[in-house]
């Protein structure tokens, strides 16, 4: 396996941190930049498995950046993390799934309870009618 440097080691017994995963989010991308220079920039760091760009307008500005090895992605997240690309400055941060399912939920709770409260309030408005 290659390293980034000739005087870099990997000691595959290092405890990383629990948020720490091969897949990085990016904000604040400019719209213009492409895919090519995202891996070119990325790329430095080690091999990418899979990159992708946000297209729809509400994703635009954002990215996905899968690598290989977890420790290429700390090193790319820890360098590029506030790094200038054409007059704008990225975050880079660990993507956490556990918190985008987080968020699904309590939307559907809040779905849930919505649904609750208009049954509850039709019940009431029936008793009072009948009152």
């Amino acid at each position: 396996m290659a390293f980034a440097s000739g005087n870099q080691t990997r000691n595959t017994n290092v405890r990383l941190p629990p948020e720490v995963n091969r897949i990085l989010y990016v904000r604040n991308l400019p719209f213009s930049v492409t895919t090519e220079e995202l891996f070119e920039l990325f790329g430095k760091y080690g091999p990418i498995r899979q990159m992708r760009t946000g297209n729809k307008p509400e994703t635009k500005g954002t990215a996905y950046v899968v690598y290989e090895d977890i420790f290429d992605a700390k090193n790319a997240c820890e360098n590029l993390s506030g790094f200038n690309v054409m007059g704008r400055y990225l975050t880079v941060v660990y993507h956490q799934v556990n918190k985008l399912y987080q968020k699904l939920d309590r939307k559907k709770e809040q779905e849930e309870l919505e649904k609750l409260r208009k049954k509850v309030n039709a019940k009431e408005r029936d008793q009072d009618q009948r009152a």
